[in-house]
This record gives C-alpha cells, structure tokens and sequence, in this order.
C-alpha cells in the first residue's frame, strides 16, 4: 500500500509520492543523516513476495550502482526493512522530457545537447554491460545542470562489455514484465514500451546495444519534431508500422535542422541491426561535432557560430558546389564578396501548396517565409532556407491568417492566428501568445523588443512588447480627413517608424513612439520598407521603386528609381516585396493567382467547372437560385481593376458584367435571380448599385456611401440587403438597408467588437455572422429585426455563415447542434475579412469553391541578390 508522509525508511523520511512505474513507486523523501533530499523506489509488497522479482530488484541496485557518469540518475543506497525492499536514488528537479515534449518541439541546440548527454550515459552504461531496453523520453529528465537517463528497472546485465554489438559471452535476463508507463506498452516476452522498441525485440530476439540505439534515435526525432517516429491505432498497427514503414525525415518536419541531425536518426533507426551505429559513442562523439561545427554541418543561422572570412569563403564554394546555382548565389551574397554583382532567380514554392501570400525575407537574408496552403485545405508558414532546396511548413502556425513579420535577429517569426498575436522561433517550438490582437494584420518588430501592428481599416497601429502585454495604441486613424492608417516599419534606430496614411491619396508617414507627431514624407501606393545603406522601397504605378532616404533628418532625397516590375499590388496599400538587411529582395509577380470554380458534395468529392479553369484573382462567388449561374469577382490585369463576371455553369460560358472603370465587388442574386446587387467604389457614386442580371440598361444606385460597404445578403423577399462596413474610427459593424418606407439604413450590430458577414436565414427571422467578442472569430446567430436572442454556433472559430435555403425555423427559439466537420477544402487567399470563399445549393449537398489551381500556376517569388548594387549606379 502507498507509504503516507512521516513514514520512516531507516535514516529516511517519505515527504510524498513522485510516481510509479513498472518496478515500483517513487517518493520523495529527506535523508535526516546528510539532510538532503533524495529519491526513494519502493518494490511494492505484492512483488516483493515474488523471488524472481525481488531478485531483479536486487540486480537493478547492484547495476546501477556501478554507473557512476553526470547524466544517469546516481544510487545512494539500497535497505529492507519491514518486508519493503527500496533504494535510494538522487533527487532530480526538473520536468521529464516527455512533459517537455508536450509544449512542443526542442530548439535545435537544445536537441543537440541533451542527444549527446544521452548518448555519453549511454555508452557508459553499454560499457559495463548494461542495456536499458526502456529508452524514453518519460526516463529523460530535464535539469538546468543537463539530460538525466533514468530507470533501468528493465535493464539487461550481460557483464562487462557484452552488451556491444558482436560480443559474445553470457547474460542475465533480469525480468519479462513491462513498465506500466504511457504510451503503449506489451505484456508477455515483449519488454519495453513499444514506440521505441527496436524491430528484433518485436520479433522476440534479444536485445543488445543496438536497441538502445533505436531507442535513441526514436526518442531524438521526438525531441526534434514533438511527433512519434512511428505511430499506430493499436497495438498491430504499430507493430506493422516499426516493422516496415520509414518515419518521414525531420527536415520534413522542421525544415532548419541541421542534415547531419537528420542524418544521424535515419541510421539510428535502421531496421537491420548492422546497419545501425554499432556503439553509443560514435554517436555522441557525432552529435558533438554537428553542435562545434554549426554552419559546417548545416546547422540554420540561429545556433551557427561566428567564423572569419576566410572560412566563410570556403564554406561558400562548398554550398555551391553541392547545392547548385540557386544556393551559389546565396553564399556569394551572404559572404560578401569585394565586388558584388546582381543576381536574379525564382523560387517556387513546395509542390504541395496550392495558394501562397506574400513573402518575407529573414532580415540576415537567409531565410524566405511565406504563409502557404496546401492541398488538405490548412494554412501554414513555410519556410525556404536559400542554401536549401526544398520549402518545408513550420509546426504550430496552422493558423495563421495573415503575413508573418521577422524578430531582427531573424530567429523568430510573429504572425496573428485565433485572435491572438503569436510568435515562434524557427528553430522549432511552440508558438507563444504575445497579446490579444482580434483584427491584428502585418507587424514590425523593433530591435528594443518593440512590437507595431495594424488590423482593420479602421482600427489604429497598436503597440506591444515582443515578451507579452496588453497592446496600447501608437497612431490614431484621423477620421476628420477620412485617413485610415496601417503598414509600420520600424527604422534603424527602433524608435521611429514608417507608415501608409490611407485616403483619397495615400501617402508616407513617420512617426515616432511615444509621441503623437508625424511626418509627410510624400505620396506612395503602398506600404514599404527600409534597406541599408539608405533606402526606402515603396511601390508605384505598378513598379517597385527605391528612393534615398536620410535616417537622421528623417526626409527623402533625390527622385526615385525603378528597382523590379511588375510587382504584386494588394487593395488597401498592400505589396508583395520584402527585403534583407544585406541586399536580398525577394517579390511576386503578376496581379495575384489564378483560380477555379470547382463542386465538391458533402463527403469530399471535387469536380471541377469547364469554361472556369483560369479566372484571375477569382474571389466571392455568388450562386443564383436556380444553381445555372454564378456571378464572381475577377481581376482586370490590364487595367488593374476588379469587376462582376457572370458564367453559366451548365455551358460553362463566361461573360462580363459591369465595365465601369471602377472596382465592383461583392455580387449577390436577387431571389428571382431577375437582379444583381454588388459594391461600387465609382468616385461620382460609391455604394450599392442594382442591375437587371441579364446585363441590360443602366444600374440603379440603391445607397450612396462615403465609405467602403460590404454587402453580405439580400432577403428572400427582397426587403432587407445586409451590409458590414468599417468606419474611419471603431470597429466593423453590420447594417440593414430597408427597400420599402423611408428605406433609411439603421445599425444592426454596432458595439466594441468586430462583427460581419452577416446571412439572413431563409425566412429572414434570423441573423448568422462572425463576431470576435471571445477573442478570435466565431459563428453566432441572432433575431432578426429585433435583438430578442442569441445563439454560439461555432464552437473552435468560425467564419464565412451560410444557411441550407430549404430548412425554416419554425420554431420561437433557436436551437444549434455540435458543428461537425464536413471535409477539408482548398480556397484562394483564405483568411479573415469580408471576402466570401464559397456558395451553398438550397439543399446544402453541393458546394461552389473559389479554388486554387495548384502549385504550377504559382508565379513564384523573384529573388534579386545584391540589388543594392545596381542602385549606387543610379
């Protein structure tokens, strides 16, 4: 029975219980003669009765006794005493790494370190015949002083030596029972826990030191990536999957780690024996060397140490002689040669995505970031190193939803996802919440640990420390001249920043913290960076320019230059460039990817739409009743300017629908599909305009605006239309425009959070929309045209509501089942905001999807090296 506080084991006293195992339970306990603290392991009595397990018992003391090294857990003493075996052990403090583990992936240097501890107690214990045969991270613990190996309740003596590889001599089972520990474990001739448990102890062989090594080598790549080498729904499975499967590599996984690492588990985990390291040592004596060697070995820049000049030449010419012209170009820059020259390549992106946003250069220039969705429909950040050759998602960003922004010392990145403000270092880990940022968009980080960030058009750049804390406002949007403002950069100096002061024609700001002071700098059409030695690059008619800029009297010189066309433009001052402090520009091309329209039914199943295979920028889909037509969004490459297509699914012909030279958005279907509603932003009459749906006759201007509207819906009877819309000053709000009476429109949901997308229900009783009131966006549902109730529906965020148009609520209340998910989906430029990704069939069996065409449409990310060159010939 378990031994209570106060209980006395000769000189020790039971403090409480620490945990059990397979061969025992653990106490901590006080040893009243050295006044220390220690550990005590009690065999309990039912066992005890056992001679065969009371002599294992004794075998473990006798054997751990011997292992005398800084990384294995030390024994102090071993007793009996009222028919209680024990012994008594070091008292760790520290966390196991399986604890550790569950906050996600270790850094590399951290990897590398603890791996060889491991490996060097490892070997010691090889060394004197011991074979552990339950290597785990639950029997690592994680000390300030280093790794700890403990446990060898299941130890195998052999005697000195015998447990290498290919010696013989004989050996002593010390028992067939299990650890009882998670995961997975076996009973039977089967010993140890089965996710590290080699292929020939599976099979009944014994084990010898190259178990060990397998175990090792499981139990690193768990350290590395936070995920199993090999997992299994049960027993079986697992057993298959370790006997026969390959556990993807952890670059995979974790695309900076170093290919030594890599390297070195693949063969650890070896299914022959023989094809295994054959000793501990070598491994550890490797795994030193990848962590002295640092670049060398391909560890990424984070953990690489500093080496002179001369041996970054070298280490250049070795990159190009094995990687190719793409990573021989990025050592020549990175390097620094006497005479640069400019060098220019693509880049594409993993095969795997099928949509990408913008890039982000490493401000070291050595890593390209960009937010990528793939073909299962999730969004991630992906990472290229450009002495690489593969694009690799980084784990704990799957949520993401708008562009990443880089720490100056380019080891971590921040990014927003769940309404959150997040940063994660690149070397692997979890991601940790910052603040609060429910509408947070692009940031930058200063070199003091200062963090701005924009969000909404009406939302003001915010302030907050890179270690965590509420945000606190830096520059208010000035709603007297209708300026939103958004897009900081932080200068050289981590006070002053640039911004984009957004109206009827944008323009250059600086501003500094803690004051409320700014700066014209003059007219630009985007956001924009600086590049040492003194540039600031911003876009304009299309092309990337380059313009002088002096960081102490705060002021542009001279004109600007063109530096790369055509670049990618986004609405609301966005652009698609990047740039490192060393002269690496990285940039897309083109107006912005291509899409299709494509069906996919509720269990998954995709067909595509003929005559919709190539639409640019394809955005917000609108089915008509009859489920025939669909009007979209499409994207004028020459004219630069977005319009209302209409397609006739059934003959799969396109044609155009408005002309003006204007941006029309938005499209929705009358219920008699007689009618089109849409968005115009036409400077004599910005608002919502009507037009007959077969294109005929004028348009009809149902409600003039002074600001941007987003109309979300258009009642089945045609008496209400449902717009959001963000004012100069406050958060999004959702409107209804009555079509009868005095037709005055009147706020629906106006309060302190961000609401929108709302859709009428069928019979126009209630309300959905997304709202970010808890934090992050979720679903719910209210009465409509009054507010008598309100309804959660989603439950783990929730955007983009839609109503199945042959189900009614008949009913006074609202009643909502568990959201369940239906299947994965690839969109084009998925995210937050007011754009619409899909169209539903009244019925609710088919959906219309804006999606992407895949990785090969991409046009990639144009790399410029040493651009900066061509500017001092300017």
């Amino acid at each position: 029975m378990p031994l209570a506080p106060g209980t006395r084991l000769g000189p020790y006293e039971v403090l409480g219980p620490l945990g059990a195992g397979g061969m025992g339970e653990v106490y901590k306990a006080r040893d009243t003669r050295l006044d220390r603290t220690v550990a005590i392991k009690v065999l309990p009595e039912h066992l005890s009765a056992t001679p065969d397990l009371r002599m294992r018992f004794e075998r473990e003391a006798r054997a751990v006794s011997s292992l005398n090294h800084p990384h294995i857990c030390t024994l102090y003493d071993v007793g009996h005493q009222d028919g209680v075996d024990f012994l008594v052990m070091e008292h760790i403090e520290g966390e196991t790494l399986a604890a550790r583990l569950e906050k996600g992936a270790l850094p590399t240097a951290e990897v590398l370190r603890y791996a060889a501890e491991i490996a060097d107690a490892l070997d010691k214990a090889h060394r004197q015949g011991m074979v552990h045969r339950d290597l785990k991270p639950g029997n690592v613990m994680i000390t300030k002083s280093g790794a700890k190996l403990l446990d060898f309740g299941l130890a195998r003596v052999m005697g000195p030596g015998a447990g290498m590889p290919g010696s013989a001599g004989p050996s002593v089972l010390l028992s067939q029972t299990p650890t009882m520990a998670t995961p997975l474990t076996g009973a039977g001739m089967i010993v140890g826990t089965f996710q590290y448990m080699a292929p020939e102890q599976l099979d009944g062989g014994e084990a010898d030191a190259r178990s060990d090594i397998w175990a090792f080598g499981a139990t690193v790549y768990e350290m590395a990536t936070a995920r199993k080498a090999f997992e299994g729904h049960s027993q079986a499975s697992l057993i298959a999957s370790i006997l026969k499967e390959q556990p993807r590599p952890i670059s995979e996984l974790q695309p900076l780690t170093p290919p030594g690492l890599d390297r070195i588990v693949q063969r650890c985990l070896a299914k022959d024996p023989d094809d295994r390291w054959q000793t501990a040592r070598d491994l550890a004596h490797e795994l030193k060397w990848i962590a002295d060697a640092g670049s060398k070995a391909g560890v990424p820049a984070p953990v690489m140490a500093r080496r002179r000049s001369r041996e970054r030449l070298i280490g250049g010419v070795a990159i190009a002689s094995t990687l190719g012209m793409i990573a021989f170009a990025a050592g020549f820059v990175l390097r620094a040669p006497a005479r640069p020259e400019v060098v220019r390549f693509d880049m594409r992106p993993a095969t795997s995505i099928q949509s990408m946003d913008a890039p982000r250069v490493s401000p070291d220039g050595r890593v390209l970031a960009y937010p990528g969705t793939d073909s299962t429909g999730v969004t991630r950040i992906w990472l290229r190193p450009f002495a690489g050759m593969t694009a690799q998602p980084l784990p704990g960003t799957e949520e993401i939803y708008q562009r990443p922004f880089w720490s100056p010392d380019s080891r971590y990145l921040g990014f927003f996802a769940a309404g959150k403000l997040k940063k994660i270092a690149i070397s692997g880990g979890p991601a940790i919440t910052i603040c609060d940022a429910s509408t947070g968009s692009d940031g930058t980080w200063s070199r003091d640990g200062v963090i701005l960030y924009d969000g909404n058009a009406s939302d003001p750049i915010m302030r907050v420390s890179a270690a965590g804390g509420v945000p606190a406002q830096a520059v208010m949007p000035d709603s007297s001249h209708n300026l939103t403002v958004g897009w900081p950069h932080f200068l050289p100096d981590g006070k002053h920043f640039v911004y984009l002061a957004i109206g009827d024609h944008p323009t250059l700001r600086v501003g500094k913290l803690d004051s409320k002071e700014s700066k014209d700098l003059g007219p630009a059409d985007s956001r924009m960076e600086f590049c040492p030695p003194g540039y600031l690059l911003f876009l304009r008619g299309g092309s990337l320019v380059a313009q002088p800029f002096d960081t102490g009297a705060l002021k542009l010189k001279g004109e600007p230059f063109p530096v790369a066309e055509p670049v990618r433009a986004t609405p609301g001052g966005g652009g698609d460039f990047s740039v490192s402090q060393n002269g690496v520009l990285v940039y897309s091309v083109g107006v912005g990817q291509s899409g299709r329209l494509v069906w996919q039914d509720r269990d998954g199943r995709l067909e595509a739409i003929e005559g919709t295979g190539n639409i640019p920028t394809l955005l917000n889909p609108a089915l008509s009743p009859d489920a025939k037509r669909v009007a979209v969004r499409v994207l004028d490459p020459q004219a630069r300017t977005r319009d209302i297509w209409l397609m006739d699914i059934a003959r799969g012909v396109t044609s155009r629908f408005t002309f003006e030279p204007s941006n029309e958005n938005h499209p929705l279907w009358s219920a008699d599909g007689s009618r089109i509603l849409y968005y115009s932003d036409v400077s004599t009459a910005r608002g919502l305009h009507v037009k007959s749906a077969t294109g005929a006759g004028g348009d009809e201007l149902l409600l003039k605006a002074d600001y941007d509207l987003v109309p979300d819906d258009w009642s089945k009877d045609g008496r209400y239309v449902i717009y959001d819309f963000s004012p100069p000053a406050g958060h999004n709000e959702i409107w209804a425009l009555p079509t009868f009476g005095d037709k005055k429109p009147f706020p629906f949901l106006q309060d302190r959070f961000n609401v929108g997308q709302g859709r009428l229900s069928p019979d126009g009783k209630w309300l959905a929309y997304s709202s970010d009131e808890s934090g992050r966006a979720e679903v719910y549902v209210q009465t409509f045209p009054d507010h008598a109730g309100k309804w959660q529906i989603s439950t783990s965020g929730g955007m983009d509501p839609m109503w199945r148009g042959d189900k009614i609520v008949a009913t006074p209340s609202f009643e909502a089942d568990v959201p369940k998910p239906l299947f994965p989906v690839a969109v084009l430029n998925p995210g937050v905001g007011p754009r619409t990704h899909y169209a539903v069939t009244a019925d609710g069996q088919r959906f219309l999807l804006a999606a992407p065409l895949g990785s090969a449409t991409l046009a990639g990310t144009q790399v410029v090296l040493n651009w900066t060159a061509e500017a001092r010939q300017k």
